[in-house]
């Protein structure tokens, strides 16, 4: 078992369920929009936002954000510790930093001494596109060795201030080595891990890669606090980490839905239907599996572990539930019929 750290109320780590988080894309000056956002990723399920603090003028906007936000908020600072000083005193929960490029020791102990006033954890941010140069030229390019052992040079440093109330994470935008750093990293020591594949591409190979790596380290029990990183709106970010989660056997809360590829059997548009049936029980938290099946043939059949599910025909469908026929519906109605039980369950 992992250490544990508290984020805002949050805990990380020691035994608790894995942390959802995202980043907001909005500029933290906009500190309306930023709230906005925050709201809507905590609609959807974020448990901690990131925001970028790039300048001073940002700090003191991402303070004005801490007074109204519903979420605990993490810093993400580089290169100047007077910024994760800022945001520290005007908030944060956390702050995200890389110690090796934000100056000397001095400035790391100053951002060290505030978080330790403040019972702030800081998470030490390790990315394969901005290791030190000696790691670079020690490995050659960036392994999982070499994020491993630039995580340890940043977590003595902190541990040389008496600091432990850390994070680690240790991101690449290769799959393998990510997911090879994460585990050489929590062989080694108990910190918790933030797990993510950073910079993953277009939205379809994002989900893929996220789901891969995060999904490998989940399934090793290796994890504490997810991030997926895609290049759209931050919302679905946090719907496809808790889909990965529920794959992974570690959420129970929300809509399973399973539905078969269709065949030359199908007489009804299942690839709508699915897209209808996913759009309307998005936000149900109801911890229940749906099925919407092609065929009538076999699709009760190979469906009967859900709770309920639908099989269409030509005109016609059925509902069933655990695979045992309960109405049988024209087509039109069955979608309307489904939901309906479904919000009486």
């Amino acid at each position: 078992m992992t250490r544990q750290i508290n984020v805002g109320g949050v805990q990380i780590g020691g035994g608790a369920p894995v942390v959802i988080q995202s980043m907001l894309n909005t500029k933290t000056t906009d500190v309306a929009g930023s709230l906005e956002q925050i709201r809507r990723l905590q609609a959807a399920g974020c448990q901690i936002v990131r925001l970028a603090v790039p300048n001073m003028e940002s700090a003191r906007s991402f303070a004005e954000i801490c007074k109204e936000s519903p979420l605990p908020l993490v810093a993400d600072i580089h290169f100047d510790y007077k910024l994760a000083i800022a945001a520290a005193e005007g908030g944060a929960s956390k702050i995200r930093i890389n110690p090796g490029n934000i100056g000397g020791e001095d400035r790391v102990q100053a951002v060290v001494d505030v978080c330790k006033d403040k019972k702030i954890p800081i998470r030490i941010g390790v990315n394969g596109g901005s290791l030190d140069k000696t790691l670079l030229e020690k490995y050659g390019h960036p392994t999982a060795e070499a994020l491993v052992e630039s995580a340890f040079q940043h977590i003595e440093l902190l541990e040389k201030y008496g600091f432990y109330d850390t994070c680690v994470s240790m991101k690449s935008s290769t799959v393998p080595t990510m997911v090879a750093a994460a585990r050489l990293f929590r062989s080694k020591c108990d910190y918790p891990i933030h797990i993510g594949v950073t910079e993953t591409g277009p939205v379809r190979q994002g989900l893929i890669k996220s789901a891969m790596g995060i999904g490998a380290l989940l399934l090793d029990g290796i994890g504490d606090t997810v991030r997926v990183s895609l290049t759209d709106d931050p919302v679905e970010e946090v719907y496809a980490a808790k889909d990965i989660l529920k794959a992974a056997g570690l959420r129970k809360d929300g809509v399973n839905i399973i539905s078969c590829p269709t065949c030359g059997r199908t007489r009804i548009d299942l690839i709508g239907l699915v897209q209808q049936v996913d759009a309307a029980l998005k936000d149900c938290t109801k911890p229940i599996t749906v099925a919407v099946m092609g065929c009538i043939v076999n699709g009760p059949g190979e469906a009967r572990e859900a709770d309920i599910g639908i099989a269409g025909g030509d005109g016609w469908g059925t509902i069933f539930e655990k695979g045992v026929q309960v109405e049988k519906l024209p087509y039109d109605e069955l979608l309307g019929a489904l939901l309906k039980r479904i919000e009486a369950m």
